[in-house]
């Protein structure tokens, strides 16, 4: 493995770097790993153009070291796949539906045993809820460039900035967890940030069409047929939903009928494809 000359901050607990982006990186990947009952964990990844997300980087914080894995150069899910899953290991993640959610569609990965510093923090400082910067700088005084937030995470090589935001995304999450779970036992509601987090855990472990239709309200059957065919065509073709017609226009199609005036025209103008045009009437009309 490669260390990357990434100098750390004000907390810095002198840990070892390593970028994984080949296979003999990849292979001592357990050797890190091995003895751990808890680590850190984020993701950088891109979703704007497809309907499963393209994943880009995984970081890790352990006690000793902090790991980076390109995930566009290696494929880690063999090795991750058995930490992720063991429940006698504990993941720390902020926000921790949004990377598991992409773990799961990526890499069939379903973390198990799992903690959310951002759901912690709702029941220590209720109220709005809480970014990963402002908890940091809640914490360690240390204010976080988030100015690669919406960087292009499929170019390689990534920048210096990018690694050094990737590490800074995932160094902090070891050392809060140990601050906030001092702090929920002495309220005893520990119990109650791992239950919490587990829930929302378990939602992003769930297929994307399951998710996607829960958001649905007081919807019919026909609703769920429509919506759920959109799901297939865009799942298929790998694009994202509103690429074959945008939600706004879900009310639109479920009311035309074949007495609808011009109703193949109305259709047409939301799908503006005639084979999907052809194949709704088909099926729905």
């Amino acid at each position: 493995m490669r260390a990357i000359n990434y100098f750390k901050k004000k907390i810095s607990k002198n840990r070892k770097i390593h970028y994984i982006d080949n296979d003999k990186a990849l292979n001592n990947l357990h050797s890190i790993l091995k003895n751990t009952k808890v680590f850190g964990v984020d993701t950088e990844f891109d979703w704007r153009s497809t309907y499963f997300p393209s994943l880009s980087l995984i970081q890790l914080s352990l006690k000793k070291d902090l790991v980076v894995i390109d995930c566009l150069k290696v494929c880690p899910k063999k090795i991750l796949k058995k930490y992720f899953e063991n429940k006698e290991v504990l993941k720390i993640f902020h926000s921790a539906r949004n990377d598991m959610t992409v773990l799961s569609k990526c890499l069939e990965i379903y973390s198990r045993n799992i903690y959310d510093i951002q759901i912690a923090e709702q029941i220590l400082s209720p109220g709005e809820i809480k970014s990963y910067g402002w908890i940091v700088e809640k914490n360690f005084t240390v204010k976080l460039n988030k100015s690669e937030t919406n960087s292009n995470w499929l170019r390689r090589p990534l920048s210096e900035e990018q690694i050094k935001y990737a590490l800074d995304d995932v160094d902090y999450l070891l050392e809060i967890f140990y601050i906030q779970k001092t702090k929920l036992k002495k309220l005893k509601k520990y119990d109650e940030a791992i239950i919490l987090s587990e829930k929302q855990g378990k939602l992003g472990n769930k297929p994307l069409r399951d998710l996607r239709l829960k958001k649905l309200k007081n919807v019919s059957k026909r609703d769920c047929d429509i919506f759920l065919w959109r799901e297939t065509h865009a799942e298929s073709k790998n694009i994202p939903p509103a690429f074959i017609f945008k939600d706004k226009h879900l009310n639109k199609l479920k009311k035309i009928n074949k007495n609808t005036p011009q109703f193949k025209k109305i259709i047409m103008s939301v799908l503006g494809d005639n084979r999907l045009t052809k194949e709704f009437i088909s099926k729905f009309l």
